[in-house]
């Protein structure tokens, strides 16, 4: 038996929420330290179980290439020394942590099915179970959301073992035996690299991608680029458009790989049976595929029109078109660091700002409302 989602009452006059924060990543997390800090009446739903759920299941030496003092959300620092490197886990336990140290109100297994606006303005998020309304609302889901595998994949036998990176923990998972690893971004370069120690490993790289050095004449990646102001570079910048249409590779390189044992194959052109192809016609047979070719975003769910065109979100810094609505964590939001742990918090700062303007705009008009005469 199917139970239709409730109405959550807030009080006796089942006011709207001021917002509701869709996602309890990183980003949700930000946007709600800001809205706690102003006093909103505010929600942060989450789909999965746990806080950090997303971190902690990811690969077992993910690393992350930002040093620790670059990691902290607003207000709590991340607890890890200086030019060290978190690992998946203290990440998962920080966001965990950080939700508690500030009282904030999350909701776990709260995934939204559906988003839409109300005839007066305000908002309706309908989960499996619960239906919240709300004055404005943040989507807050991050830029990793549904994993992507080429539809070359359905060509290959039944026989050979394929999975996505984000189901890839360890080697041990994998048979024994030769593995080709398929997407030449930090993902792709890192399992490549993990899974070269134990076997022969292919890599098939779409498209060159510069690399950067971990560290530089004694100093982290980052600490050179806020000296020299490029992680200020905006979106609408000229430079910055050039970059947020290519991927970095961080604190590896091919050369370092190809001593590691791997080789390089170019872009991967097809498959059929036990044998793939690539783009300059050579051909290798398979018998382990890890698919390190990323996500694409889902915002199906979201049915207010003119908020998503063709896959992509339609705003200005996070904000839409929509009055109220606004998105935070996507890729190059406004900087390289928007959709980066310890980045996230300028543009959470920027949209909190939004929000308050837009709660004085609701609270003017209600107020014009109430003053009409009733008859």
């Amino acid at each position: 038996m199917t139970h239709s989602p409730r109405l959550v009452p807030d009080t006796a006059e089942d006011r709207p929420l001021d917002v509701a924060v869709v996602g309890g990543g990183q980003a949700g997390l930000a946007i709600g330290w800001h809205l706690a800090q102003q006093g909103r009446r505010f929600v942060v739903l989450e789909a999965g179980a746990e806080l950090g759920h997303v971190w902690r299941d990811r690969w077992d030496t993910l690393k992350l290439f930002t040093p620790a003092q670059h990691d902290a959300l607003p207000g709590m620092a991340f607890p890890a020394p200086a030019d060290t490197y978190p690992t998946k886990d203290p990440v998962a336990d920080y966001l965990r942590d950080y939700a508690r140290a500030f009282e904030l109100p999350v909701r776990l297994n709260a995934r939204v099915t559906e988003l839409r606006r109300l005839k007066d303005g305000r908002f309706e998020l309908r989960t499996t179970s619960d239906i919240f309304r709300a004055r404005q609302v943040v989507v807050a889901t991050g830029p990793f959301q549904v994993p992507f595998i080429p539809g070359a994949a359905k060509g290959l036998d039944v026989s050979v073992t394929q999975v996505h990176s984000a189901a890839y923990r360890n080697p041990r998972q994998l048979p024994d035996g030769p593995v080709l690893v398929v997407g030449g971004a930090n993902s792709g370069f890192q399992i490549a690299e993990e899974l070269a120690a134990s076997r022969q490993v292919d890599l098939s790289v779409a498209e060159r991608a510069p690399m950067l050095p971990q560290r530089l004449a004694g100093k982290d990646l980052f600490w050179w680029l806020g000296r020299l102001g490029l992680l200020r570079v905006t979106v609408d910048s000229r430079l910055g458009r050039r970059a947020s249409r290519r991927e970095f590779i961080i604190g590896t390189n091919k050369r370092r790989l190809r001593k590691a044992g791997v080789r390089f194959r170019p872009r991967l052109a097809d498959a059929q049976g036990r044998t793939v192809r690539f783009a300059d016609g050579s051909a290798l047979d398979v018998s382990t595929v890890v698919w390190a070719t990323g996500y694409r975003s889902d915002y199906s769910w979201v049915d207010i029109p003119g908020v998503v065109d063709n896959g992509r979100v339609v705003h200005q810094r996070g904000v839409t078109d929509i009055p109220g609505l606004y998105f935070l964590g996507l890729s190059w939001q406004h900087t390289r660091g928007s959709a980066l742990l310890g980045f996230v918090k300028d543009d959470a700062a920027y949209l909190a700002d939004r929000i308050a303007e837009g709660r004085q705009a609701v609270v003017a008009t209600d107020a014009d409302a109430a003053q009409q005469p009733t008859g």
